[in-house]
């Protein structure tokens, strides 16, 4: 039988992907094992799927600013590649799906090391930290942007990014019904990210009496992040994290506000979504999301607010602005040449599959 293992966690952006191949994988008879952490949301979410056999290894996180434990967390990434190398001699995969993060590391370390074949893919503009130090031991690159697959060089390639397809067969009306919402005014549907944005979520709520005079708010605030002061007011739903849910909340949205990760600027492309991005700043990550954010705006398909400027007042008017110009916006995504990331994945999972 066909055994694959997928890997890639931190945060959602690294799953999601991932999460869209497992039912396309099933239909072609592989079966199906996810390595991550014990404590990552990978589990939480690659647990709840039907099919799939989980792992969890140790791994140190792979940071660009002083931390005491930048001097331990090497020892864990050796432990957890002693780990995913004896995990894939057990499973003996035809291949190792790699989405990055810091996760991925100790296993794509632990495939090399049993001779398996390992595809990586890469969502961001700029190759991650994680992939920049796997790329030498991958087949190929998988790139969701043709800038990045340019950067990875001879194994990067510019494959697009796998999306769930429930993702586009949302229901406008279900989604009205879900969150408690009606025809009356247009939805704004605020996503900050699978943990949540405290910035975003503290200047939404500032501005929430004045948004709520023109717009319906869904507000995904991420995980102990529901605020109990602002539970029961009108035009406004709260809601930790969605699910299956997720299709028909995009659907009923009239306008977005967003972070940059990759993952949901490819939703939101695909599903045509004016949005107004606002990255994870720079000092708080590597700047992929503001170099994201800046590709989108350059080509005409999002608003942009940067984070250090976001206060209630300048939020609220550029939710305004972005919903004034979603004819443009549209149109603009409307232009946009696509490629087909699940498609792409699959095949190069089958060109370099032992």
């Amino acid at each position: 039988m066909k055994r694959i293992i997928l890997t890639g966690g931190g945060t959602a952006g690294h799953v999601t992907p991932n999460l869209a191949l497992i039912p396309r994988l099933k239909e072609d008879g592989w079966e199906i094992h996810y390595i991550g952490t014990a404590d990552g949301i990978e589990r939480k979410l690659v647990e709840a799927v039907d099919g799939v056999t989980y792992h969890a290894v140790a791994s140190g996180k792979l940071r660009r600013y002083f931390d005491v434990k930048n001097f331990t967390d090497p020892f864990r990434v050796i432990k957890g590649a002693a780990q995913a190398a004896a995990l894939v001699r057990k499973i003996k995969p035809s291949i190792v799906f790699s989405k990055g993060g810091f996760v991925s590391v100790p296993v794509v370390y632990g495939a090399f090391m049993n001779g398996v074949p390992v595809v990586t893919h890469e969502s961001d503009m700029t190759p991650g930290l994680a992939n920049r130090i796997t790329t030498p031991f991958a087949k190929a690159v998988l790139c969701a942007f043709p800038e990045a697959a340019e950067l990875v060089g001879k194994k990067g390639r510019y494959a697009g990014l796998p999306i769930r397809p429930e993702i586009l067969s949302g229901s406008r009306e279900e989604g009205i019904k879900l969150f408690g919402f009606n025809e009356s005014k247009p939805v704004l549907m605020v996503i900050g990210g699978s943990s949540g944005a405290v910035a975003i979520n503290k200047a939404v709520r500032e501005a929430l009496p004045k948004l709520t005079e023109n717009f319906q708010v869904l507000h995904i605030c991420g995980a102990n992040h529901i605020s109990q002061n602002h539970e029961g007011m009108r035009d406004y739903c709260q809601r930790e994290y969605l699910h299956e849910e997720l299709a028909h909340a995009y659907a009923m949205a009239d306008v977005m506000i967003s972070r940059a990760g990759a993952s949901v600027l490819c939703e939101l492309l695909s599903l045509r979504k004016p949005a107004l991005l606002i990255p994870y700043p720079k000092g708080a990550s590597r700047g992929d999301q503001i170099i994201n954010a800046a590709s989108f705006e350059k080509r005409g398909l999002s608003r942009v607010l940067q984070q250090e400027n976001m206060t209630a007042e300048s939020l609220i008017a550029h939710v305004i602005d972005t919903y004034r110009s979603r004819g443009d916006l549209i149109e603009a995504m409307e232009r946009e040449q696509g490629v087909n990331g699940m498609e792409n994945a699959l095949s190069a999972i089958k060109e370099f599959a032992k």
